[in-house]
């Protein structure tokens, strides 16, 4: 899957109201980001590589699955699949984001 296609989900799924009031930045590492402004109104999801209030760093083939509910995210951070830096509270509610 490809960052854009990615981008265009989670903007389909988030809307123009997210449903996390923060700013979350999906890492993929050398792929790119997807930065998702739950503060702004409407809500912007792009790729901007800028500040987050939580970012959650991961190879895009494991978001992927994630995403699908293939790797169960808990068991993804215990196994440092997923590595979460800032606010972890607002990585447990990613499942609105993702779903």
């Amino acid at each position: 899957m490809t960052l854009e296609k990615i981008t265009e989900g989670i903007r389909g799924r988030v809307g123009t109201r997210s449903p996390i009031p923060a700013i979350v930045k999906f890492d993929f590492g050398d792929d790119g980001v997807v930065r998702v402004d739950g503060k702004s109104t409407p809500t912007v999801v792009d790729n901007e590589d800028r500040e987050a209030d939580c970012t959650v760093k991961v190879i895009m083939d494991d978001f992927v699955q994630i995403a699908q509910g293939t790797i169960n995210p808990q068991m993804a951070f215990m196994t440092g699949k997923l590595r979460v830096e800032g606010d972890v509270s607002l990585a447990m509610q990613l499942g609105a984001i993702l779903k």
